[in-house]
C-alpha cells in the first residue's frame, strides 16, 4: 500500500535542504531511493517542509534508518515524528 509522509523539519532553510541533498546524492545512502515515487521541499525559508509519497511502508522504513542519521550529521533536526498516512488515490500530469 502506498503511503504520504510529512516531514516537519525544526528550522529548514533552503541552504541546509540543498546541502544535504548534494551530500545524499553523492552518497552511499542511495538518492534517490528504491520506492520512492515523488518528494517535495515547499515553504518559507527557515521553516521548509518535506512530503513524499512511497510505494510502501517498509521501502520508506528502510530508507529512513540511513536517512535520519544523515540528517542529524548535516545540522537538521525534526521537530518529531513524521506523519505517515495511507494513499487512497493521486494524479499527475
Amino acid at each position: 500500500m502506498a503511503i504520504v509522509v510529512r516531514h516537519k523539519p525544526a528550522g529548514l532553510t533552503k541552504e541546509k535542504y540543498d546541502a544535504t541533498t548534494e551530500r545524499l546524492e553523492q552518497g552511499d545512502v542511495g538518492w534517490p531511493p528504491e520506492g520512492l515515487d515523488y518528494h517535495v521541499c515547499f515553504g518559507e525559508d527557515g521553516s521548509l517542509n518535506v512530503s513524499e509519497i512511497w510505494d510502501s511502508r517498509e521501502q520508506f522504513e528502510a530508507f529512513a534508518a540511513k536517512l535520519f542519521p544523515a540528517l542529524s550529521e548535516s545540522g537538521i533536526e525534526m521537530s518529531g515524528e513524521p506523519e505517515v498516512f495511507e494513499l487512497h488515490d493521486s494524479f499527475r500530469r
